[in-house]
């Protein structure tokens, strides 16, 4: 499918599934207040509508869905150029243990309130997904290398930083604290409000923008380190900005929502499919592709169970633990 149509498309369907997130809930919304909100709200208008509607459609459900979108555009992007960089169909923020780690990081801060409260949530955050990513680095460096050696590395960094992760809430944290994390480990949106949406946004547009600076570069990245560098593409350099940029946004991602599992692997390959494997297209359809799955995932994991929100985590490993086996056997067939 060609780059126009397919962004034609995802456009209406992040339309849709935005449209459907404000609709769809505990307490019925109709498109009349709806627009009578956005007017208000962004026209500055004053037409007649119920407070407690208008705060449910734009305190809690726009801005939700907005922050959903950011999250699914950045671990979708993380996805793509992870597995270009390491050359691993398989690689994501989540498989990873990047992830992992940028919860240890965050729940560090949360629990130990770590530096008496002048490191916030995200930077600690970024400090466990950097470590993270070190982790793996020195793992796969010092037992050989090899594409399947970072899979196994990144399932042993998860598994470390979980562990490290449950340790100090079991350990440090009380009741309360327990509770909220255990849930919010799991990937929750229900406590995201417009402040979010404001941080986040500017964040992805900037990790998005660099990340397609550096289309040619992974496109090189494709056929090798050694070709990558005969092409004239600063290897060293371009690995090091680029492993920052998707640190920098799992740890944005995961400081909000949680760890999200699979985006990062099912939507890269499912854009791949359907716009070719050309990055400068790629990276933006998998943006796009992201931002419909995720908004998908939340309304999904407000109406599945009535009167319960699932994790929006549940949901997206309900669709990518199926995928991640697709992928496997398809990897298998392909030997």
């Amino acid at each position: 499918m060609a780059l126009g149509p397919f962004l034609l498309l995802s456009a209406v369907a992040l339309v849709l599934a935005t449209a459907g997130a404000i609709l769809l809930g505990e307490i019925a919304v109709t498109p009349r207040d709806v627009t009578r909100t956005l007017a208000n709200r962004i026209l500055g208008l004053d037409l007649e509508v119920d407070p407690i509607r208008e705060g449910i459609i734009w305190h809690y459900r726009l801005s939700r869905a907005a922050v959903a979108i950011c999250v699914g555009a950045a671990l979708a992007v993380c996805g793509t150029v992870l597995q270009a960089l390491l050359r691993n169909p398989l690689a994501e923020p989540y498989l990873l243990g990047i992830s992992a780690g940028a919860s240890t990081g965050a729940v560090t801060v949360i629990v130990l309130a770590l530096g008496a409260g002048a490191l916030s949530v995200s930077a600690g955050a970024f400090v466990g997904a950097t470590v993270a990513i070190l982790f793996v680095a020195i793992l796969v460096r010092e037992t050989g290398g090899g594409t399947e050696r970072i899979i196994l590395a990144g399932i042993a960094g998860s598994q470390l930083f979980n562990a490290v992760t449950s340790f100090i809430v079991t350990s440090s944290a009380n009741a309360e604290q327990t509770q909220g994390i255990l849930f919010w480990l799991l990937g929750s949106l229900g406590s995201i409000r417009w402040p979010d949406a404001w941080l986040s946004f500017p964040i992805v547009v900037i990790g998005l923008a660099i990340c397609l600076y550096r289309a040619r570069a992974l496109d090189a990245f494709a056929f090798g380190e050694d070709a990558a560098a005969s092409l004239g593409v600063d290897v060293a350099r371009v690995r090091l900005e680029l492993f920052a940029v998707t640190a920098f946004l799992t740890a944005t991602v995961v400081s909000m929502v949680g760890a999200v599992g699979f985006v990062g692997l099912v939507i890269p390959h499912a854009t791949r499919f359907l716009v070719g494997p050309a990055h400068g297209r790629l990276i933006l359809a998998s943006a796009l592709g992201g931002g419909v799955f995720m908004v998908a995932a939340d309304v999904l994991s407000r109406i599945v169970l009535p009167g319960q929100v699932l994790p929006i985590g549940v949901i997206t490993a309900l669709f990518g633990a199926p995928a991640f086996a697709a992928i496997l056997w398809q990897s298998r067939r392909g030997r």
